[in-house]
């Protein structure tokens, strides 16, 4: 049964280390208690194939029973495969400050990366954080050790959200490895003045990897269930604009279908994968998007 982790949902607690990792915690143990398969690395398989143990390999990895039998060092060639870099990439300009219920965009995408690279963490996986905007770029490149795990929320509630998204089509050359398996989350709410996120997140993808991005949006922004005049500010700009709500619902909601029907069948068109997440949905539903995306990538 799943865990409710509503109440842990506190300014103070999204914004501190002790509290993102408590809140993970619940979310990742309180989702998958329920699952018939374990998480844990390497659980239930069966390893056919070993090589010998080289320097700078993970010690974790050894296999002690055959170290007792041949008095060599080997590692578990199938456990190795099963390692992977997860790195997650943060969306980090002012749009991702609009609120619902007191719970921003940003404080959800706090909770779901936290949760996720809990997760990853447990995987035995090696977990990284970026966040840009125009004015900042945030990294933790990734690492495996588990005191790695709090630098990594640290950073994450470091994070502050200005301006827009950069232009800069250099940016993703220095926040991904074409040479080597990775999975690849970016969390944003898609708000962009000239498809500078959508050409952004498609030269991310390279043939060893899998790239999945993870859209943002509150219920009051899909639904359009506003009343009367209403004014409208930018956050990323400031502009203001003014309208009556039963007027504009229409046409609103007709612009909002086509443009996420639009970018999903971008992303699908260069093997990105695309889930629309609400503000007020359970966060869990994103553990199982990384299990299954994981699985196909190892």
């Amino acid at each position: 049964m799943r865990q409710d982790y509503h109440q842990l949902l506190k300014p103070e607690l999204i914004k501190s280390v002790s509290g993102l990792s408590l809140i993970a915690r619940v979310i990742v143990d309180g989702y998958l208690s329920g699952l018939n398969h374990s998480y844990n690395v390497g659980s239930g398989m069966e390893f056919t194939q070993f090589r010998n143990y080289e320097p700078g390999d993970d010690l974790r990895l050894l296999d002690w029973k055959m170290l007792a039998r041949s008095g060599r060092y080997y590692i578990k060639q199938s456990e190795v495969e099963t390692n992977i870099s997860v790195k997650f990439i943060l969306d980090a300009s002012k749009s991702m400050l609009h609120q619902e219920d007191e719970l921003s965009k940003m404080d959800y995408a706090r909770i779901l990366i936290a949760s996720l690279g809990y997760l990853s963490q447990n995987q035995g996986d090696a977990i990284g954080l970026f966040a840009l905007n125009e004015q900042q770029l945030y990294n933790v490149y990734p690492k495996i050790q588990k005191q790695h795990y709090n630098r990594f929320l640290l950073e994450l509630t470091k994070i502050e959200n200005k301006g827009k998204w950069p232009e800069n089509p250099d940016a993703s050359k220095s926040l991904h490895d074409r040479n080597h398996k990775e999975l690849i989350f970016f969390i944003t709410d898609l708000y962009e003045h000239n498809e500078e996120l959508t050409s952004f997140i498609k030269r991310l993808k390279t043939p060893k990897n899998e790239v999945v991005v993870l859209h943002l949006m509150g219920k009051n922004e899909l639904e359009f269930d506003y009343k009367g005049t209403v004014t409208f500010e930018d956050l990323e700009t400031g502009a203001k604009l003014k309208i009556d709500a039963k007027t504009a619902k229409k046409e609103y909601l007709a612009s909002l279908e086509k443009m996420i029907k639009e970018t999903k069948d971008t992303l699908l068109a260069n093997d990105i994968s695309y889930h629309l997440f609400k503000l007020n949905e359970h966060i869990g539903e994103a553990l199982q998007v990384f299990l299954k995306k994981r699985n196909k990538l190892i």
